[in-house]
């Protein structure tokens, strides 16, 4: 048996031919020996290679933004490649990881865990949390509404003044 499983609700396994594997407790760098000894119990002669991986939202300044199932034990750089890394107007500097949209990890330590080579597993990621890389160059509303009062000041003034003099 060779294929892809997705842990359920309430942490359990379900595997053909054997079951519900329960995985509560069990700890993502422990998951291939958990699963070794438990289908040891059923299988003979099992071999088992196990990988955790965790989905995340890639968004922002990357070439495809969108959900990525990265492995637990990758590189917290990896998952921006995992979505093609970032595009050239990218402000890497202000990337931000956030968990129900608020930042867990953003500017001097993430760059300084970026750089030493965290996991996904060691910085503490779960399933949905978000990377969200800006873009420069970026006009808001705002920014609009401020320039055309700024041009609309213009006009006023040269009005005023010829009004004066």
């Amino acid at each position: 048996m060779s294929d892809t499983f997705t842990v359920g609700l309430g942490s359990t396994l379900i595997l053909p031919a054997v079951g519900d594997v329960s995985l509560v407790g069990v700890l993502r760098s422990e998951l291939q020996d958990y699963l070794a000894r438990r289908l040891g119990q059923n299988l003979r002669d099992a071999v088992v290679r196990a990988r955790a991986y965790v989905r995340l939202s890639i968004d922002g300044a990357v070439a495809r933004p969108g959900f990525y199932g990265v492995p637990a034990d990758a590189l917290l750089s990896d998952a921006l490649m995992a979505a093609g890394g970032p595009t050239p107007e990218a402000q890497l500097g202000k990337l931000r990881i956030e968990r129900a949209g608020r930042p867990i990890w953003e500017g001097r330590a993430l760059q300084q865990a970026i750089a030493a080579g965290k996991t996904i597993d060691d910085a503490g990621l779960i399933a949905g949390d978000q990377y969200v890389l800006p873009r420069r160059g970026r006009t808001t509303p705002g920014d609009v509404l401020r320039f055309g009062g700024f041009l609309l000041t213009i006009p006023v003034t040269i009005y005023t003044l010829t009004r004066i003099f």
